[in-house]
């Protein structure tokens, strides 16, 4: 079967969700590691609000990391990483929406875009305000709620599941600007991040990781290719960034 395509950035939680899902289903993928920042017109064609990721195989092209793994889930079902249980599905379901929107606000808008992307794609320095808040009030409401919710030992559904992947995802991009759990104030919560980052797939990822944010994102492709990564053909990317719609 031919190699699934991503385009998207392995730094970006959305991706990273889809690549450890391929991980986990064992599926090749190749990919285009394009930050959204730098997309050219057929990005924006493909994405017309311009997010990461976009998948494209043999029979589809799909934009959204959730819409991306239930396809997944659909066309190759084993290992599952949905819950088979109607009610454990739904909470998996929602599980993952809260990652992808309320992790997101906090972990990547308070914490990763002022300490990460501000600075090295648009030059701009953190904003102490927006860092504080979201450390000293945002983050521990998010995980005071997990905490009540997450589990002593293993997984939320028995096996890795979608939502064990999407919560760890945001975590993984805290600890790019050195935010760790507080295993004192929240133990389960900074144990269950811990087991989840320690799947194969999230290992696999760390030595694509860690060199890429060693360098500006126009050198993310010539990097990955270096380290043996499987790349596109094309690339939709360009040298100069816009900003991308409004949230």
């Amino acid at each position: 079967m031919q190699r699934v395509r991503i385009i998207g950035s392995p730094l970006s939680p959305y991706v990273r969700k889809v690549l450890v899902v391929l991980g986990l289903k064992q599926l090749e993928y190749e990919i285009d590691p394009l930050v959204p920042f730098f997309g050219d017109e057929r990005f924006a064609r493909l994405s017309p609000l311009r997010r990461i990721p976009v998948l494209i195989d043999d029979r589809a092209t799909l934009v959204d990391s959730s819409v991306i793994c239930q396809y997944l889930e659909d066309r190759h079902p084993e290992p599952q990483v949905y819950p088979d249980d109607l009610v454990a599905r739904a909470e998996a379901r929602w599980l993952e929406e809260f990652a992808d929107t309320r992790l997101a606000d906090v972990v990547i808008w308070g914490l990763f875009n002022e300490l990460a992307i501000g600075p090295a794609v648009w030059g701009r320095k953190p904003d102490p305000a927006v860092v504080a808040q979201t450390c000293d009030v945002e983050l521990p409401q998010v995980l005071d709620f997990l905490e009540e919710r997450l589990p002593a030992g293993g997984f939320l559904y028995g096996q890795p599941s979608i939502a064990d992947v999407s919560i760890a995802c945001f975590f993984r991009n805290a600890q790019f600007v050195r935010y760790a759990v507080d295993a004192a104030r929240w133990p389960r919560t900074a144990a269950f991040v811990e087991r989840v980052l320690a799947l194969p797939p999230f290992v696999a990822l760390r030595a694509i990781e860690e060199p890429l944010l060693r360098v500006p994102p126009s050198q993310h492709r010539e990097r990955l290719s270096q380290l043996g990564v499987p790349l596109m053909a094309d690339s939709f990317g360009t040298s100069t960034p816009r900003p991308g719609l409004k949230r």
